[in-house]
């Protein structure tokens, strides 16, 4: 099958050998897995971050979403056969979906919403089972709930935050406010549905009271915490909660004690790396995404299609994601 891979963690993403096209045998299916003929992918911060910083031994083929059509099931799988479509993130201690055949646990894939063809489908399931846990599971916003509480969501215009800011303005009754820096990027961050925009370059503690909400309930800390976390601090309301995703190299959390102020991490592979006994819960979530896309409720966050999937298309993607100036998801679909 063919497959993108690299072979030395580090290299500049411009050199040639940062990824590249290689044929792998095709792999088998264990008990649970569903064997995937991958038709589209979509790339993450997770991929740059593992290219650049985790050494292999051995070919490593990365990629954390996909959508496919299932070819083979294990002998124990019960919520697939083949033939079925699926779109799932899969698992950080597994090779990845950058690869015409994939293999993937039954209990993290979703069917593939049938409003959307397959670029569309593969741009949702990371970002959205992270938005997803990061909001009802971690900070524990029930469905329905937070009429009269904010939402701050800062790095609103990635990947994650596009999600996260639907569910939070579909779902519940919070008042979501999306940071965003740049013309393009604070539109986009309005057409997911926040209720404000705010510019995470100036002072937080200014731009809420320019806006009228001074001190905030919940927060999502995407990107750039460290930077931003004494300001978070400041603005949060006592007994607030801030949830955070990225990779601060430390956080003080002792000034969290004075306002007893909640933090949580939310890491979407957690429930596939140790097996948890909710690790189906990623399936049902999953399906749960596809039905409110199908009703028009969430859409797909497909900002760029950089063509087939191989390794020139994918250092492209790369790239853009190391920029920094990437907003919603960049997919790519076909071999």
């Amino acid at each position: 099958m063919k497959a993108i891979v690299y072979t030395q963690h580090g290299l500049p993403i411009d050199d040639a050998e940062a990824l590249q096209d290689v044929e792998l045998p095709a792999p088998l299916p264990g008990a649970r897995d569903l064997l995937v003929r991958v038709r589209a992918v979509s790339v993450n911060p997770v991929d740059t971050k593992i290219r650049a910083g985790v050494a292999v031994t051995e070919p490593r083929v990365l990629g954390w979403d996909a959508a496919g059509i299932v070819e083979a099931v294990g002998a124990e799988v019960t919520l697939f056969q083949p033939g079925d479509e699926v779109f799932y993130a899969g698992a950080i201690h597994r090779p990845g979906s950058n690869s015409e055949l994939h293999l993937v646990d039954e209990r993290i894939v979703g069917r593939k919403p049938v409003s959307l063809d397959w670029a569309q489908s593969a741009a949702v399931p990371l970002t959205a089972i992270t938005a997803w846990e990061l909001l009802f599971d971690r900070l524990a916003v029930a469905q329905g709930s937070g009429e009269g509480q904010t939402l701050l969501v800062v790095g609103a215009a990635g990947g994650v935050g596009s999600m996260l800011v639907q569910l939070a303005r579909q779902l519940t009754g919070l008042t979501v406010i999306g940071t965003a820096s740049r013309p393009e990027t604070r539109q986009w961050v309005a057409s997911m549905g926040a209720h404000h925009v705010i510019d995470h370059r100036l002072p937080l503690a200014e731009e809420l009271t320019r806006i009228g909400l001074p001190q905030v309930n919940y927060v999502a800390s995407l990107t750039h915490t460290e930077q931003h976390f004494a300001q978070l601090i400041d603005v949060m309301a006592p007994q607030g909660h801030i949830a955070v995703i990225d990779d601060p190299a430390t956080l003080d959390v002792v000034p969290l004690k004075r306002k007893s102020l909640a933090l949580h991490w939310e890491l979407m592979f957690t429930r596939s790396l140790y097996a948890t006994a909710d690790m189906i819960r990623q399936h049902q979530l999953l399906n749960d995404v596809a039905e409110l896309i199908d009703k028009g409720v969430l859409k797909t966050t497909v900002a760029e299609h950089f063509g087939a999937i191989n390794a020139g298309n994918l250092r492209r993607a790369h790239q853009l994601l190391e920029s920094g100036r990437s907003r919603g998801k960049v997919v790519l679909a076909g071999f």
